[in-house]
């Protein structure tokens, strides 16, 4: 029997598609039989008949079954042999889009970090500017190879978008466009001598940045975050090259770095000669104070290449990042990638710029931004009623995830089977320490940004039910 869980984030196709993926293998529908057809199974479901046919297509696609014409859709033969052992946790799902890895138990609520709900994405009006894209007077420019630093006209726009919203000065020339913040940084790695590839980077940091770092051969020295960002004067001691931070929302930890360390690591950079990576990846969502301006707008030196992304205030699947170089790396830059070109497509670029031109990327950010300031604040309201003085909060009041000290010294392992247990998913923080041994073990991370409002207050209440009966 397929079950359809309709207040999940997973689409309906994919829930039918997994489901009856997962009864092949199992041989549960056995080679040769004919799945029911899609007609009876929409009006089983409920659902419209084109998400069930979507579903067969892609079991078709893979090869798990057959359509034939007059007499439906025919289970395959699959040798044993040639199965990827599946874990005992989870399925790999393929759509025609994403890759799922989705694990078989189905949690009720999922407090992940990163994704966004399905609902808050302008579908109608992302389609209508792809027409008007489709027809603009420079549409001819699809069928190019463009500038290797992204198109002008969306340059010009985000120019005077982080100008505005994080007082970032810098010129068109300035700014290259990256298929997401991991390819920004790795085109910065290669700006960097190899004799000079020593990091200074958070502990704990974001794990998904020290990867680029280390896949380029730099030497990690990790940095210890305190209340207020990362230690000076630890850093100080370092003959560190380059640093990697991310001030205004320090990840996963969420602390600020107040304006006297700023202009402390700022004047170590010009001591030194290095340079400051300023990941400014969430800065958007401030609840109860103003955003904190860019590191990047009190840096005279050029010391500082400024990292901005729209996969949290827009989408994460658009894959669009960018960096705003520091002159002298300007020169570098244009040196060693003069040949490479744009890793964005034409079309992306130019639904991005006609966005932020009508204004409704301004809009679109302080819609959301409300929106998840109510979430933030239910989640906090309802963590301290549920469970008073038992956590710790950190890293409220910004951003899309908050971090839970428990004062007791709980095991996140034991921590994350017992929320198993309720059907809920939390997350561990030791893959953002460096090293893993001085990572603390009583520590939970919790994302909101994929949940509803009645979800946080029910995943809160199970999760109190699972760690404190």
């Amino acid at each position: 029997m397929i079950y359809i869980n309709e207040t999940s984030t997973i689409p309906i196709y994919v829930q039918i598609y997994e489901q009856v993926k997962s009864d092949i293998v199992k041989g549960n529908i056995k080679a040769g039989e004919k799945l029911i057809s899609t007609r009876t199974l929409a009006k089983n479901l409920c659902v419209a008949r084109n998400t069930v046919e979507n579903s067969y297509g892609q079991l078709c696609l893979e090869g798990y079954v057959i359509n034939k014409p007059c007499s439906g859709f025919i289970v395959q033969d699959i040798s044993e042999e040639l199965l990827v052992p599946l874990k005992q946790n989870s399925d790999i799902i393929l759509s025609s889009t994403h890759s799922y890895a989705i694990e078989t138990e189905i949690y009720d609520y999922d407090f992940q970090y990163g994704n966004i709900e399905n609902h808050k994405f302008p579908y109608s009006l992302w389609r209508k500017l792809t027409n008007e894209a489709l027809l603009s007077v420079d549409k001819e420019k699809i069928n190019f190879y463009n500038d290797k630093q992204g198109e002008l006209d969306l340059r010009i726009e985000i120019m005077h978008y982080i100008k505005q919203s994080r007082g970032v000065y810098c010129t068109p020339a300035q700014i290259v466009l990256c298929c997401g913040m991991q390819y920004a940084l790795d085109f910065i790695c290669k700006l960097i001598p190899k004799e000079d590839r020593i990091l200074a980077m958070e502990e704990p940091g974001y794990d998904g940045a020290r990867i680029i770092f280390e896949n380029n051969d730099f030497e990690i020295m990790p940095i210890p975050v305190e209340s207020d960002g990362i230690s000076i004067s630890y850093v100080e001691t370092t003959n560190a090259k380059i640093a990697y931070i991310t001030p205004s929302h320090q990840f996963p930890t969420g602390s600020i770095m107040p304006i006297q360390k700023r202009n402390q690591l700022l004047n170590w950079a010009i001591k030194n000669d290095t340079i400051i990576v300023e990941d400014d990846y969430d800065s958007e969502f401030r609840y109860n104070s103003r955003p904190i301006p860019s590191l990047q707008s009190i840096d005279n030196n050029g010391k500082v290449v400024y990292i901005g992304t729209f996969s949290k205030s827009l989408s994460p699947g658009l894959r669009i990042s960018y960096m705003v170089l520091p002159k002298p790396l300007l020169l570098t830059y244009n040196a060693i990638f003069n040949k490479y070109n744009s890793t964005i497509p034409w079309l992306h670029q130019k639904i991005i710029t006609l966005y932020i031109r009508g204004g409704h990327l301004e809009r679109h950010i302080r819609k959301s931004c409300n929106y998840n300031k109510k979430k933030h604040d239910l989640l906090i309201r309802t963590i301290k009623k549920l469970m008073g003085n038992k956590v710790i909060i950190h890293g409220n009041n910004a951003g899309l995830h908050i971090i839970l000290e428990f004062v007791n010294g709980e095991n996140q392992d034991w921590l994350i089977q017992k929320a198993k247990e309720q059907k809920v998913k939390v997350y561990s923080t030791t893959s953002h320490w460096y090293d893993k041994e001085k990572a603390p073990k009583n520590l939970i991370l919790l994302g909101f940004s994929m949940l509803s409002e009645n979800d946080i207050v029910n995943g809160i209440t199970n999760l109190k039910k699972a760690w404190f009966k």
